[in-house]
């Protein structure tokens, strides 16, 4: 059973049957299965050329933890863990290279002598699985930490794991390998055989896998065997490298750092696409596209003709080798002639004539052809000859376990293997998808912040220009500049730019003096916490330097010429001059209890070592002693007692206003009737449109709300009546559920889908009469076969982690009802609801919409799918919903139940109607184009059937599209 980190059970006979379980799904996967590989313990085998060079560099030592392969995936579902670890036990007990160790002895038997090389151990009875609790914000640090920790190769070099775990069904699964004993190409490997070995345990029968695989040992035997048939190989080699030397790069101009820095821009969406055409008019792929980018930005950085870049290569040939775990990369020296400068055209021709003949050479090891070139490989510095590298990484691999969805997870390296790498990504940065990018990678000695920025910019601005106009001489195209304004900008700007996730930044301290604080403006959707860009603030500035707030924004306010306008940031103006009162004492000491510190009026949250469970902690002990609402977020977002305090001081007056006004109402008195309905999320978006809806036909409501939260509800109409409660108050929700003759189940808290799940239960269960209406998502549907989707059709895999839970919820619901006297059941699956509220500002922000809205906002340009053709799909557009017509929808499935799944959707628009429409809401000059190479989230070709509440869906006056969308935007523009 995994060794949890958590407080251990009180009783014995529970741990007793943990056991007992956990021994008998090792048990139905033994390591003797078949396909399990039968190598003798003991057995030797010398390095392949790619491990003895990686063993010399362990043992020079100071490799970090570049050498170290962390593969980890966020898992949300019902994770087994007894059946993960079994499976990774079946799993390095069927590859002989997972366990081995290296060693070097004088006293051993020739051939090994003085020799380094590697021996079996037997397969371990278990590969140890320790699970400790954390929240996501956390994860980052605990994942960059396991896979730091060394390993000791000649104790063995035994893959570690660690399971950390955010909610009952919402776990981060890490796996570290050492390089030396696995590569990129294994892991595609590693996890369909993780998934199936897992699939076994779970169900006790046999894994279904191939038979018994290629072994590593046999590979380096070969290999070993037949270093004297590379003599040709040398001798090209040698002559085709014959003066080069290795790369002059800038170095740091102050403050070296030993890390490794990465740095991205985002590129326009269609730009992969047209590089690609560009490689088909000229015969070269899309990475040797991106090769010869590589070589002219290197170019324009350094001023040097004749450069050398390194490119991965691969010793797997042929389908014996499939299936093969081990470390088979070879890295190719690609040599070309920049001279003359040539156009990019030509440029890219010598370029791929240059990779065709490494890849023909390809099989000649690199230590090899290093050893045949001697010290003529190395500078008068001692650097390498690749100091340089360039890559395409493809689509990252992430572990699919039976009954699980799974998603990537970057743990990137604090050490880099080259000084310089280039690398043009498709999908966006890896932690995160999104726009592509270009991405430049550096080691700290090799160049200083400002010329990584600068680099990575001018990099950028070359793929984007030579996809307009190939026929560029190297001379125009993007040079690598220090502008003065980036010398003389506050230290933390460049070091905010430099995370791959952060597209802009900016520094300033408030004209009236007080603390700095700084702004990110992040790459696409995808946004790092502000506790991480504060932390890698913390590592590499000195404490004086520190801005006392990270704050993130969509983009960067300008004025008319362009300028960053200082005066409309937040947080500049509007604070209080002192932090005094009652709220600002709550907020003091409330930081005082929960951070161990009594806080200054602008010490920063994360600072004082807060983070989102604290938030949470410190939202709840301020709600409850001040009754206001406050939410984790708001102390996230405020973050200093002086932004908290003044928060609260406006909701304390919002509050004030409201009873004002009931108290100058008629008081009607307490109109409780049959037929009471309990409208859950009723402050939220959709349940504000539904208690209207009810209100206005005579319903009586009960409106579930935090009693802070109460005054919220104020106006909406006559009859309706809050009830305390929230979906973590289990009871609260099972009383509120008795005490009506009806629920409308509209809440959801989107990420903490173990809190849904538990809500949606302890409701099904108090419900004893009366239709239930529940609020799903069309997510529920997952990606089906057919482009038309009718009311009900099943689920089909992949599901997002929010779809599946909105599937099991309602399935819980549907399971009970019409039993005990219960009335009907409707889950109403909505898609992208619109409507004049400020909850729905976010369905304008992230997902596919947020791509389409954000790049219009910023007057970029918009790509999306081409429109229907002979040649293409039939439809490319998102399904959209009314909130006042999904209300409509709510109230005529409790008039009659459909006792089923029934869609709610108003219509759908095309991409690119959509586009163009945002382009002209925002006042925007994006260009709105298609392109055959579009972010997944907008490769949406559904069409949802929506039969069954046609009638109430039926749009009214007022409730076309653009209607909607531009009350949307409105609420988003707030």
């Amino acid at each position: 059973m995994p060794a949890e980190h958590v407080s251990p059970s009180s009783s014995t006979a529970f741990q007793e049957e943990l056991l007992r379980r956990a021994r008998a799904r090792r048990a139905s996967v033994p390591v003797d299965a078949p396909g399990t590989a039968a190598a003798a313990v003991g057995e030797r085998a010398p390095l392949s050329h790619a491990q003895h060079r990686m063993w010399l560099m362990e043992r020079l030592g100071g490799t970090g933890d570049s050498y170290a392969v962390p593969f980890a995936t966020r898992v949300r579902g019902a994770l087994d863990l007894a059946a993960l670890e079994a499976a990774l036990t079946g799993l390095v007990a069927r590859h002989s290279a997972l366990r081995v160790r290296f060693r070097e002895e004088a006293e051993a038997v020739e051939p090994y002598r003085q020799t380094p090389y590697q021996e079996t151990l037997p397969a371990p009875e278990r590969i140890a699985l320790p699970v400790v609790r954390c929240e996501p914000a956390e994860a980052a640090e605990l994942l960059a930490r396991e896979a730091r920790r060394p390993f000791d190769l000649a104790a063995g070099a035994l893959p570690r794991a660690l399971v950390l775990r955010h909610g009952e069904r919402d776990h981060t699964v890490l796996v570290v390998f050492h390089h030396i004993t696995i590569d990129g190409g294994s892991l595609e490997t590693v996890a369909t055989e993780l998934a199936a070995l897992y699939s076994a345990a779970t169900s006790g029968g046999p894994a279904v896998l191939p038979g018994t695989p290629p072994q590593y040992l046999d590979h380096a035997r070969r290999e070993h065997a037949g270093a004297g048939g590379h003599e040709p190989g040398l001798r090209h080699w040698a002559e085709r490298l014959a003066g080069a030397a290795p790369v002059s790069l800038p170095g740091p101009a102050r403050g070296t750092s030993t890390g490794s820095v990465a740095v991205s821009r985002s590129l326009p969406a269609s730009l992969p696409a047209e590089l690609r055409e560009l490689g088909t008019r000229h015969g070269a792929t899309l990475f040797t596209v991106a090769l010869a980018a590589a070589f002219a930005s290197l170019h324009r950085l350094t001023g040097t003709d004749d450069l050398v870049i390194g490119v991965a290569g691969t010793h797997r040939r042929g389908s014996a080798m499939r299936g093969l775990v081990g470390l088979c990369v070879n890295t190719l020296p690609v040599r070309v002639d920049l001279g003359g400068d040539p156009a990019f055209a030509t440029l890219l021709g010598r370029v791929r004539e240059a990779l065709l003949d490494a890849q023909h050479h390809g099989d000649v090891p690199f230590d090899l052809i290093l050893g045949r070139l001697g010290a003529a490989a190395r500078g008068g510095d001692g650097t390498g000859l690749v100091r340089v590298t360039a890559d395409l990484p493809g689509e990252p691999v992430a572990l699919r376990l039976p009954g699980t969805s799974g998603e990537y997870v970057d743990v990137p390296a604090s050490t880099a293997k080259f000084d310089l790498s280039f690398c043009l990504l498709e999908g966006g940065p890896l932690d995160g998808g999104g726009l592509p990018a270009a991405l430049v990678q550096y080691a700290g000695p090799a160049l200083d912040e400002e010329t990584g920025i600068a680099l990575a910019e001018a990099h950028a601005a070359v793929l984007t220009s030579v996809a307009a106009d190939p026929a560029l001489p190297l001379s125009a195209l993007p040079s690598v500049a220090r502008p003065e304004e980036a010398r003389s900008a506050h230290p933390a700007e460049s070091v905010l730019r430099s995370h791959p996730q952060v597209a802009e930044a900016a520094v300033v301290a408030p004209p009236g003096g007080g603390p700095v604080l700084a702004y990110a403006v992040p790459c696409g959707v995808s946004a790092p916490p502000p506790a991480e860009l504060r932390a890698r603030l913390r590592t590499r500035l000195p404490s004086a330097q520190l801005p006392a707030a990270v704050m993130l924004l969509d983009a960067m306010p300008r004025t008319s010429d362009g300028s960053l306008d200082r005066a409309a940031l937040p947080g500049l103006t509007g604070l209080p001059a002192d932090a005094s009162g009652p709220r600002a004492e709550a907020v003091t000491e409330g930081f005082r209890v929960l951070l161990g510190r009594t806080p200054e009026p602008d010490d920063d949250f994360f600072a004082l070592g807060g983070h989102s469970l604290v938030a949470v902690q410190l939202a709840e002990r301020l709600r409850a002693e001040l009754r206001l609402p406050l939410t984790g977020l708001d102390i996230l977002q405020a973050r200093t007692p002086r932004e908290i305090s003044a928060l609260l001081d406006a909701r304390e007056a919002e509050r004030t206003a409201a009873e004002a006004a009931k108290a100058a109402a008629p008081v009607s008195g307490r109109r409780r009737r049959e037929g009471a309905v309990l409208v859950t999320g009723a402050t939220g978006g959709v349940g504000a449109f539904v208690l209207r809806e009810l209100a206005a036909r005579g319903r009586p409501v009960l409106a579930l709300a935090r009693p802070e939260s109460a005054h919220l509800l104020h106006g909406v109409g006559d009859g309706v009546e809050v009830v305390e409660g929230d979906l973590t108050d289990l009871d609260g929700l099972r009383a509120a559920v008795r005490e009506a003759d009806a629920v409308v189940h509209a809440a959801c808290t989107f990420t903490r889908h173990e809190v849904d799940l538990a809500a949606m239960a302890a409701m099904t269960e108090a419900w004893r009469s009366g239709p239930f209406v529940f609020v799903s998502s069309v997510d529920a549907y997952g990606r089906p076969d057919a482009g038309e989707v009718a009311e009900g059709a099943p689920s089909v895999e992949p599901l997002s982690p929010y779809g599946r839970a909105k599937r099991d919820a309602e399935a819980m619901l549907l399971a009970v009802a019409g039993r005990g006297g219960r009335g009907g059941a409707s889950a109403l699956r909505a898609p992208l609801v619109w409507g004049p509220h400020e909850r729905f500002r976010d369905q304008l922000r992230w997902g596919a919409t947020g791509l389409l809205y954000q790049a219009a906002a910023e007057g970029r340009e918009l790509a999306v799918p081409r429109r229907p053709g002979p040649a293409g799909r039939d439809w490319y557009g998102a399904p959209w919903v009314h909130a006042v017509a999904l209300a409509r929808a709510v109230a005529a499935a409790l008039d009659a139940p459909v006792h089923g799944v029934a869609n709610t959707v108003s219509g759908e628009v095309s991409w690119w109607d959509l586009a163009t429409e945002l382009v002209a809401l925002t006042g925007g000059s994006g260009r709105v184009v298609e392109s055959g190479s579009v972010h997944r989230d907008l490769d949406h070709v559904w069409r949802y059937r929506a039969d069954r509440l046609a009638g109430a869906l039926a749009p009214l006056p007022g409730e076309d599209w653009r209607t909607a969308l531009a009350a949307t935007a409105g609420a988003a523009g707030r």
